[in-house]
């Protein structure tokens, strides 16, 4: 029976994957073309996957040399004859590469390795690759995965500067040379830059500038997404509605890859008998809820110790995620600012309509309780809303929003209303209100729920928070109080919104600078919904 699978290479024997074949065949256009190319994508998005199956696809006209820098220490850097060593060490560690390898190459290959006293240097070793590329009746194609584990050192950078000029060789003089080369992993090694002479400190070249493109998509789509679970289901008979779910996960990571089968996997192997009594019930929205809550409560995750570690090192960046999130301000896309291609390069974010925006709502879910968690500031909020947590609880498990809402609002006025200055508390509201909530919100609903922001509304003005909890979803609308009118419109916005989920029942939550308002919350009915409406 197959399974999910979250580490090293997927197969599809073995585990339950999207089809591949349509992205496999977009890539094998650039190697018809003979283009050399690099595959960057963050770590965990399926690129080794990728290639396997693409080698699997080559293999039916050209020879793949196919091999992974993983495979290479630190040490193997330290001179062009460790590298040229370990290089040829992996070819002959691949018996079905090497079993094709012509044998005068193979001689020349064994007497790399063997070499003691003369240095094997690496144009010794192109002058090989290039004759092997000459007495092949199949045209060859070099893969090499993991090239970050060689990215910031100079012998590597004078092997992509062999490749490159093997490249113009081939082109300019009709040299035999490989008919593409394909480099993988994080970095793009396109952007590496290394010196044209040892004097010349300031002149640089990149050594791949000959690199054509790679712009094919390798998230995963809905429909990808459903073909999987549609596979799982014919093993399962879960009765699962599988382009709904697929609907779901897609919104919940936005494709990416790891965080797709990570999510089936805990539904798979962690929601039952726990939370569900069978599959069947788990393989539900609510099912695809609780496994986002683990998921997320995950301590050994990887990925999300990434995320964290790296906005540690990009403290303007952080600062902007945190206000984009927390108070929907707006940041450029810059294609050359180093902070953001950091965490591109990592997958964390991506270019909404040349604007900074969290890759998926996973991410946005993880910064959100890292950015409340963080600020101390809040910790009375907190603390109250901990101490009380029982009581936001009714008689059937389910969370009692008003309640919560009448104590935010008592908790709040007690505890930070106290500015005089009309235009500071002005300020006060809008810039720090929301996140208030989110903190006084987080321990009530800690280890049994989650929330989520709809991205298209948030900005300065309205934010819709989403709390998922035990299979039911609440919708909260968090806005800055701009007078009657708007208030009306903001009620008509929160009823579509709940049509979209099926609910009858919202919330609306103002945060006003008025000094005669009256912090209450109050129940009014628009058209065929209910909508409980607080203002602070």
């Amino acid at each position: 029976m197959k399974e999910f699978n979250t580490t090293a290479i997927c197969i599809p024997e073995k585990h339950y994957m999207v089809d591949l074949s349509e992205r496999v065949k977009e890539i094998r256009k650039l190697v018809d073309a003979g283009k050399y190319f690099t595959i960057s994508r963050a770590r965990q998005y399926g690129k080794t996957t990728t290639l396997k199956a693409l080698q699997k696809e080559l293999e039916k006209e050209y020879q793949v040399l196919s091999i992974s820098f993983e495979g290479i220490t630190k040490a193997n850097f330290s001179s062009e004859q460790s590298f040229v060593k370990a290089f040829c060490r992996l070819l002959k560690r691949n018996p079905l590469l090497y079993k094709g390898i012509p044998e005068n190459i193979k001689s020349q290959i064994n007497e790399y390795i063997q070499r003691k006293e003369e240095k094997a240097e690496m144009d010794e070793l192109f002058i090989t690759l290039e004759d092997w590329c000459a007495e092949s009746d199949t045209p060859l194609v070099m893969m090499i995965d993991e090239v970050d584990s060689a990215a910031d050192n100079q012998i590597f950078l004078d092997f992509l500067g062999q490749l490159r000029a093997g490249y113009i060789a081939r082109e300019a003089d009709g040299i035999s040379f490989f008919r593409s080369v394909i480099l993988a992993g994080v970095t793009d090694v396109r952007h590496l830059k290394s010196k044209i002479r040892d004097e010349d400190q300031h002149k640089v070249n990149s050594p791949w500038n000959i690199a054509a493109d790679f712009d094919i998509d390798m998230s995963l789509s809905e429909s990808g997404i459903k073909g999987m679970l549609d596979d799982y289901e014919k093993d399962h008979l879960t009765g699962m509605d599988t382009a709904a779910i697929a609907k779901q996960i897609r919104e919940y990571t936005n494709g990416y890859p790891y965080l797709v089968s990570r999510i089936c996997q805990i539904i798979d192997t962690k929601l039952v008998p726990e939370k569900f009594k069978d599959h069947g019930a788990a393989w539900r929205t609510y099912g695809v809820d609780e496994a986002v809550r683990l998921l997320l409560s995950e301590t050994d995750n990887t990925l999300f110790e990434s995320l964290t570690g790296k906005l540690m090192n990009c403290p303007v960046l952080k600062r902007q995620l945190r206000n984009i999130l927390l108070r929907g301000d707006v940041y450029a896309w810059l294609p050359y600012d180093e902070e953001q291609q950091q965490l591109r390069m990592y997958g964390f974010i991506r270019n909404e309509h040349n604007t900074v925006a969290v890759s998926n709502r996973v991410f946005e879910m993880l910064l959100y309780v890292h950015f409340i968690g963080e600020n101390d500031a809040n910790n009375p909020l907190k603390q109250s809303a901990a101490a009380e947590r029982s009581v936001f609880i009714d008689e059937d498990g389910y969370l009692n929003v008003p309640r919560i809402m009448e104590h935010f609002i008592r908790e709040y006025q007690r505890i930070h209303k106290t500015a005089d200055d009309e235009e500071l508390e002005k300020r006060f509201s809008e810039e720090e209100g929301r996140e208030r909530f989110l903190t006084y919100l987080a321990p009530i609903i800690n280890g049994t729920g989650t929330y989520s922001i709809e991205e298209q509304t948030r900005d300065h003005k309205r934010m819709d928070l989403v709390i998922h909890y035990k299979g039911r979803r609440e919708i909260i609308e968090l806005k800055i109080w701009h007078g009657m009118k708007y208030n009306e419109d903001g009620e008509k916005q929160v009823s579509e919104y709940l049509d979209r989920f099926g609910l009858h029942v919202g919330y609306m939550l103002s945060f006003s600078y008025i000094k005669n308002k009256t912090p209450e919350v109050t129940l009014v009915h628009v058209e065929d919904k209910i909508l409980y409406e607080g203002i602070v």
